[in-house]
């Protein structure tokens, strides 16, 4: 028996939905893709779950220091740049915005600028919005790119909204016009079915012959040419109800841009930590069917499941309030309000990953970025802090031992690595939460994440994530945890 799932995917790229059985990836900007999911991966999984060696456990208050090896910054092949600080928001120019008088440093509505008439593509809904505007300075990376990624951590209390959009600057001197990264709120019109308020998108068909936009990417369209994004401006314009007391307040604004190299394989490292941090388990696929109106059920949310593993990890979970609009029948009702809350109303999915970060750094004193790593050395530096990651990749059924199914793009929760070396890892994509914990050779898991090419299973060339990861952490992290983001780049 098979289910028939429809999904949006980017030229020579991945879907960030769910764990499918590998697919032919179009060529065409978002063209639709049906795709079809055996049911029987899900019982592969069941079938293979694996035995492991003894690690130890603990929890983020429990991580022992240790030091680490760096990759020098010159060998870096990923720029993170955030604005968080007063300082750094006093750099921006600044349109009805200000800075935060007091607590946590961020911009909020001063006075508006102007006003907006928006009509919501997903609703047709007109609004009338006023609005302020925050634009940084120019960011020249140490890193000459061909994507770049924003994230960003706001309060959008009801009413309220914001938009992220980027200006690059290329290596031939040229400038892009202003693209839209993002409209985003952290509520939705089901709240409140006559309040001021807009649903989540990203935006479509945003290219000027030399770059384009893929949901949540900014990527140039042919790195083989030799441009690069040289350096960038972000700004920042936050909306609400003209006449409104109300703000969206943003604390962390940034990109991470990376120029990471065409490679179907990448270079070994060697194991270096046997830990493992107690995360809890769940399942996107005892959520099969169960709210398709969020890109088809259960089964298409690996990343709002692995978002609300390392939330809980934490200490953050949504109040029973939040859940109260779940169906009581449903077990782990957290996952499907972080499905929920996480939907890209025009990706038609949850796995939009600036939406997730977003989502996470809804959460009391949570900070939340989308980066990318380098090495499993990297992602060992955190674990050892005690920061689990968020991974995302993309494989063959017979490239990675155990999993029991291919994908064109999936998102797991590493948390731990074994006394061999190999990756402890919570797959959402398992039958049930017991099942989740996995573990995954350390030299298969570590090509089909970083690598930037594979075939798929028709032997077309496609593309993978190059190390492409979210990260969840505390507005004040300990010595340890500071020490261990700054080491791969991340203040």
């Amino acid at each position: 028996m098979y289910l028939t799932i429809t999904v949006r995917l980017r030229p020579e790229t991945i879907d960030r939905g769910f764990p499918s059985m590998d697919r032919a990836e179009d060529m065409s900007r978002r063209r639709l893709l049906a795709t079809a999911a055996g049911a029987a991966a899900v019982a592969a999984v069941a079938a293979t779950t694996a035995t492991v060696a003894t690690a130890a456990t603990t929890s983020p208050t429990g991580a022992t220091p240790a030091a680490r090896r760096r990759t020098r910054r010159a060998d870096r092949l990923v720029d993170n740049r955030f604005w968080t600080s007063r300082k750094d928001w006093s750099a921006g120019t600044a349109s009805g915005t200000r800075t935060v008088p007091k607590g946590r440093p961020g911009v909020e509505i001063a006075t508006p600028a102007g006003t907006l008439d928006y009509t919501d593509p997903h609703t047709g809904k007109a609004t009338t919005w006023e609005y302020a505007r925050w634009t940084g300075p120019a960011h020249r990376g140490a890193v000459p790119a061909t994507e770049v990624i924003a994230s960003w951590n706001a309060r959008t209390p009801t009413g309220t909204w914001i938009q992220v959009d980027l200006e690059a600057t290329y290596s031939d001197g040229a400038t892009s016009p202003w693209y839209v990264l993002g409209r985003w709120n952290s509520g939705d019109d089901r709240q409140e079915a006559q309040a001021a308020v807009i649903r989540r998108t990203s935006v479509d068909d945003q290219s000027d012959g030399k770059t384009s936009v893929w949901t949540d990417t900014l990527s140039v369209d042919d790195t083989a040419s030799g441009l690069r994004v040289v350096s960038y401006r972000l700004r920042l314009t936050l909306y609400r109800k003209p006449g409104s007391a109300v703000t969206p307040t943003v604390w962390r604004l940034g990109a991470m841009a990376s120029a990471v190299p065409d490679r179907f394989t990448v270079p070994a490292s060697e194991p270096g930590l046997a830990k493992e941090l107690k995360v809890p388990r769940y399942s996107q696929e005892i959520h099969k069917g169960q709210y398709p109106e969020y890109d088809n059920g259960g089964e298409a949310w690996c990343s709002p499941t692995s978002s609300q593993m390392i939330l809980e990890y934490w200490g953050r979970r949504p109040t029973a309030d939040d859940l109260a609009w779940v169906d009581p029948a449903f077990a782990d009702p957290q996952v499907c309000h972080a499905a929920r809350f996480t939907y890209d109303y025009q990706y038609g999915g949850c796995g939009n990953w600036p939406f997730n970060a977003a989502y996470a750094a809804t959460y009391k004193d949570m900070q939340a970025v989308v980066t990318r790593l380098g090495s499993l050395t990297e992602l060992e530096t955190l674990i050892r802090a005690g920061i689990p990651a968020i991974t995302s990749q993309s494989f063959l059924k017979e490239e990675l031992t155990g999993a029991g199914y291919g994908t064109a793009g999936h998102l797991m929760t590493v948390v731990g690595f074994t006394e061999s070396g190999d990756v402890i890892a919570n797959d959402p994509a398992s039958p049930s939460n017991p099942a989740v914990r996995r573990v995954y050779k350390r030299r298969e898991w570590e090509n089909i994440w970083l690598r930037t090419k594979r075939k798929n299973s028709q032997g077309t060339v496609v593309s993978g994530t190059g190390g492409v990861c979210y990260l969840y952490f505390p507005v004040t992290p300990t010595k340890e945890q500071a020490r261990a983001l700054a080491a791969v780049g991340v203040r």
